[in-house]
Formats: structure tokens, C-alpha cells, sequence
């Protein structure tokens, strides 16, 4: 039943133009524009190297909160979600099923991404276990933080409310600006939010070649942990 849920979720979503847009369109576009143009200063090194781990923490970001907490804040205010709770299909299961949903959507957007990285001239370097390890963290903290959003919000505000935040986190997340274009004051506010945690380790990691980013790791482990629990507690079926 998980599978067959999981499998119809990933459809749905794929199917969605707008989860569409926001999943594989919009980060390959700004990869390919911010590794082509010359328009952010990222430092030295080819462009391509500090903006492919952001994109990918942008890509997970897209799909583990923007996208589900608007199609899951949409099924609750039109019934699905209350009428699958009575089905056979238990609501941890329900959970589940979406929860390997985004997995599966993020693996397609790691590997399309990283294949057009390459094309434009990426050399990632670092360990693949701590670069899978942040983005597991990654995505658990924005899925915890998608569901509370869609489990409190009526879906109209959901809506407005996750593209606003997806927005403000791709200006000020790390994600093609570099933190330390910010002032101080606000970089030490900034580098507390999942998705500079997420970029900066990523980077870190595949940029500059660092061992396992165990500051960015508790920094998602606390939001994952803070965002589950929070959901879990508030979440309404209806």
C-alpha cells in the first residue's frame, strides 16, 4: 500500500506544471545563468563550483517543503487527506508514502542537476557519504517544516506563505549570493537557517574537498528534529 501510494504521489507531483516549475525548472535555469553570466561575484574558482552545491540544497528545499507543503495543504483543505485517514492505508503510512515521494523526486533532481553541472565544467570533490548524510538532514528538516506549514495553514496562505519563504531563502540562504556579501550581523542570523546549513555544507564538503560539516549537520539535525515534532503535535487532518 506504501509503495502504491508512493508511486501515485510521485505522479501527482511530477504531473503538477506549478511543483514542476518549482522542483526541476527554476534550479536548472539558475544554475545555468549564474555558471554562464558573470553576474555574482562567488570568489574564485569557476562559478559553477560554488553555485552546484546551492542549487542542490535549492532543489531539496523546492521539493521537501515549497512543493509538499502546498500540494499537502491542498489536499486537506479539499478532504483527501481526511477521507484517506479512514481508509486501509494508516496515516504513518500515508506520511510514509510521501515521504519516499520526495525522496524519489530528489534523487531525479540530484541527478539532472549534477549531470548539468558537469556539462558546464563542475570538479565536485569530498565525500559522497557526507554529502548523502546532509542531504537526508536537509530533507527531513524542510519536510517537517512543509507538513506544520500545511497542517496549520488554511491552503490559500500556504500557498503565499511557501512561495514567500522560498524566495527569501534563495536571496539570503547562501545559495547563489555567498553569505558574506551579507553584514555581519546578519550572517550570524543567516547561518542558522536550514538552507544555509544545507548549501554551506554541501560546499563545503564538494567545493573545498572538507571532511564531515558537523556544524551544518546539527544545525539540520536540530531543525529536523524541531520540525517533526512540531508537525507531528499540531498537524490537522482537516
Amino acid at each position: 500500500m506504501i509503495a502504491a501510494q508512493a508511486a501515485l504521489e510521485t505522479k501527482m507531483l511530477l504531473r503538477n506544471g506549478e511543483q514542476l516549475l518549482l522542483t526541476v525548472i527554476i534550479p536548472t535555469l539558475l544554475l545555468v545563468l549564474f555558471s554562464s553570466v558573470d553576474i555574482v561575484d562567488t570568489g574564485e574558482g569557476a562559478a559553477v563550483d560554488f553555485l552546484a552545491p546551492g542549487v542542490l540544497a535549492l532543489a531539496v528545499m523546492s521539493t521537501a517543503f515549497t512543493g509538499q507543503a502546498i500540494a499537502t495543504g491542498f489536499e486537506r483543505r479539499y478532504g483527501v487527506l481526511k477521507r484517506l485517514a479512514v481508509s486501509p492505508l494508516p496515516r504513518w503510512a500515508l506520511m510514509t508514502a510521501k515521504t519516499v515521494s520526495v525522496l524519489v523526486t530528489e534523487v531525479l533532481q540530484v541527478v539532472l542537476l549534477t549531470v548539468i553541472a558537469f556539462a558546464l565544467g563542475w570538479s565536485p570533490h569530498g565525500s559522497p557519504f557526507a554529502v548523502l548524510l546532509l542531504l537526508v538532514l536537509g530533507t527531513a528538516a524542510f519536510s517537517g517544516l512543509g507538513l506544520l506549514m500545511a497542517g496549520t495553514l488554511k491552503a490559500e496562505a500556504t500557498l503565499a506563505a511557501a512561495n514567500l519563504v522560498f524566495l527569501l531563502l534563495l536571496v539570503g540562504g547562501g545559495v547563489i549570493v555567498p553569505l558574506d556579501k551579507f553584514p555581519d550581523a546578519a550572517q550570524s542570523v543567516l547561518g542558522l537557517l536550514p538552507i544555509s546549513a544545507l548549501s554551506d555544507g554541501l560546499r563545503d564538503v564538494l567545493q573545498h574537498g572538507a571532511g564531515m560539516p558537523w556544524g551544518d549537520l546539527g544545525i539540520l539535525a536540530v531543525w529536523s528534529v524541531v520540525g517533526l515534532a512540531a508537525a507531528g503535535k499540531f498537524f490537522r487532518w482537516e
